[in-house]
C-alpha cells in the first residue's frame, strides 16, 4: 500500500519583525518529525506541527554544538510542554518558549507560526 501525502493550499508562515515569510506547505509536516527552513536573513529555522496540528518553529541551531540540526531531533512532552531533543548532544529545547530544559541559561529563538 502506497501512502500520499494530502496536499493543501496551506502554507506555513512565521513572523519576522512585523511581516509573514512562507517558509513551506502545511503538507510537508507530519506530527513529530522536524522541517528545516531557509529564512531571508541565511538563518534556518526548525519547523513542526504536532498532532493536534499546533505549529512551533524555532532556530534550527544547537546552541551547544553550533551544528544546524534541531530540526531533526525527537519530539516529545514534559510536565505538558512540548520539546524538540538534540540529535547530537540530547539537550531538549522547549517549543513555546526556547528555553533548554537541561540547562536554563540557554534558550534558542522562537517564532511565532501560522498555516495561511
Amino acid at each position: 500500500m502506497t501512502l500520499t501525502l494530502e496536499t493543501t493550499d496551506l502554507k506555513v508562515q512565521l513572523r519576522l519583525t512585523d511581516a509573514w515569510f512562507t517558509v513551506c506547505d502545511l503538507s510537508a509536516l507530519l506530527p513529530g518529525r522536524g522541517v528545516a527552513a531557509l529564512l531571508p536573513d541565511g538563518s534556518q529555522v526548525a519547523v513542526f506541527t504536532d498532532r493536534t496540528g499546533r505549529l512551533y518553529a524555532i532556530d534550527n541551531r544547537d546552541p551547544f554544538t553550533g551544528a544546524a540540526v534541531l530540526s531533526r531531533g525527537l519530539t516529545g512532552t514534559h510536565q505538558g510542554h512540548p520539546f524538540v531533543a538534540s540529535p547530537l548532544l540530547k539537550q531538549r529545547f522547549d517549543l513555546e518558549s526556547g528555553r533548554c530544559l537541561d540547562d536554563e541559561t540557554v534558550r534558542v529563538t522562537t517564532y511565532e507560526a501560522k498555516a495561511a
